[in-house]
């Protein structure tokens, strides 16, 4: 699974701070044996803004860490400022996006419960031009046709050479909302059915007959990352999106999706209720 800058900044951020934690250090002791101030070596630790490698070597020097692994986090200190695909895109793009996106290409795995729409990841592009036309109202059609690109590139993650492993947890409205009209939404239905069917998907639909459930309140997106404290989950919001990474949100969260997944039906049957719904006038 490629390491991204986002993963390798969260990374050595939490390596730092165990680090010095191991040697007794505060903030302020360690800064001041390095030459940093207290806020910078807390802005390394919490993972925010870049990093100089040479402060990063140093201190690994002065926790005393093995030479493996001084090479190890400096060498994550320098591929932190890599930057991504959608880097280079000419029109700007939202800076929640742009976290998402950042995010996405580091996951090993996804955990989407959906109540309104399909995942981005397994829209149709008539599909994603549909929804985006009925939330972006005063957006042109050049800015849509925009956004609806930028979708379709995010779904080659779950074709590159190492993709994670998508869960999805879609609510029965989401397949019967009428969106973009009948043969949009057939596409799109058939759409599904084909990914479900792939090795890295998972799709389960949550019945109506299942009632009230855990995740009333909305969809959301666990992030998995290459160890547990680098998951994050992701609440789509008006007028943007919410990231959330402390533990007891993280743990609300994952609750909430496991009980969702016991909740819906299982992949087989999720598939033949897509089918029935797909061939319904």
């Amino acid at each position: 699974m490629p390491v991204g800058p986002t993963t390798r900044r969260r990374q050595l951020g939490a390596d730092l701070r165990r680090l010095r934690e191991a040697n007794g250090l505060t903030l302020e002791e360690a800064g001041a044996r390095v030459g940093i101030s207290k806020a910078t070596l807390s802005r390394y630790e919490t993972k925010e803004g870049t990093v100089k490698w040479p402060a990063v070597d140093a201190l690994c020097r002065e926790y005393g860490a093995s030479d493996p692994e001084r090479e190890s986090l400096v060498g994550l200190a320098k591929g932190a400022r890599i930057q991504g695909w959608w880097r280079s895109l000419a029109d700007p793009i939202p800076e929640s996006m742009n976290l998402m996106l950042t995010l996405e290409d580091e996951v090993v795995s996804e955990g989407h419960y959906a109540c309104m729409y399909v995942p981005g990841l397994l829209q149709t592009r008539a599909y994603a031009e549909a929804v985006h036309r009925a939330s972006e109202m005063r957006c042109t059609d050049q800015e849509i046709n925009h956004m609806v690109d930028i979708r379709m590139k995010r779904q080659e993650l779950l074709t590159r050479d190492e993709p994670p492993h998508l869960w999805a947890v879609i609510d029965e409205a989401v397949i019967r909302r009428m969106v973009g009209g009948l043969s949009v939404m057939r596409d799109q239905l058939q759409h599904l059915l084909a990914a479900s069917a792939g090795p890295n998907v998972t799709l389960q639909i949550l019945p109506f007959a299942a009632g009230a459930h855990a995740a009333a309140v909305g969809s959301f997106v666990i992030l998995g990352g290459a160890t547990p404290e680098l998951d994050v989950v992701y609440v789509d919001i008006i007028g943007g999106g919410l990231f959330m990474e402390k533990p007891q949100e993280l743990e609300r969260y994952k609750l909430a999706f496991e009980y969702l997944r016991a909740q819906a039906l299982d992949p087989q049957s999720s598939a033949a209720l897509l089918t029935q719904v797909c061939e319904e006038p």
